[in-house]
């Protein structure tokens, strides 16, 4: 018998909405997401710096956020933000579990893990590190690539991360003319990475 679950947990939301999936290794794939405000790690390249002041968003309880999502067909649940685990995701996961998702995060690793996950994107930043507890979690690993230094940044972490862990380079949005040649070129001498793409801005949903 599941344990009880706080479903009147509150959680600052930015936004939730039913898409597809448009980056890594579930591209493509229907998921509801849900983005979390608040972030400490501050990538002056975010494309969601609305996200990053918890105050500026309403506080939602985890049984109106999982009952929302319920009510679309798609069994993924994604939580992102901002920076996700800077709050404690335990009641959230768990009650998606209950209701039948596959939960996933995508977050940066700088704090402690919280949650019950089935996938763990870890996107790392050069601001503010992310944790070992994270890396050694990792499902999939997601470098985003400024410039042509960052290909040792996702080298360095590539050695971090567990074998089983899939690895994808993808270009900020902003730099993609320019680095999706040079991306493709290294994937073309180093196969074990994949190319991701932002999908869902090319296609224009969210």
């Amino acid at each position: 018998m599941s344990a009880a679950v706080d479903t009147d947990v509150l959680l600052p939301v930015m936004e939730s909405f039913y898409t597809i999936q448009g980056e890594g290794a579930y591209q493509g794939r229907a998921a509801w997401f849900i983005r979390l405000g608040g972030c400490d790690v501050g990538c002056v390249w975010c494309d969601v710096k609305d996200s990053w002041d918890a105050s500026r968003h309403p506080r939602r309880s985890v049984r109106d956020l999982v009952s929302e999502a319920a009510a679309q067909p798609g069994r993924i649940a994604v939580i992102t933000g901002g920076e996700p685990l800077l709050h404690d995701c335990g009641p959230l996961t768990r009650t998606l579990h209950q209701a039948g998702f596959r939960t996933h995060i995508e977050t940066s690793g700088s704090s402690p893990l919280s949650g019950e996950w089935d996938w763990i994107c870890l996107s790392p930043k050069k601001f503010k590190a992310p944790l070992p507890e994270v890396i050694d979690r990792a499902d999939e690993l997601k470098i985003v690539l400024y410039n042509a230094h960052d290909f040792e940044w996702a080298t360095r972490y590539a050695t971090l991360v567990s074998p089983s862990c899939r690895l994808f380079l993808q270009p900020e949005w902003s730099r993609a003319e320019t680095m999706t040649p040079r991306i493709v070129d290294y994937i073309k001498t180093h196969p074990e990475w994949t190319l991701s793409l932002q999908v869902h801005k090319f296609i224009h949903v969210p």
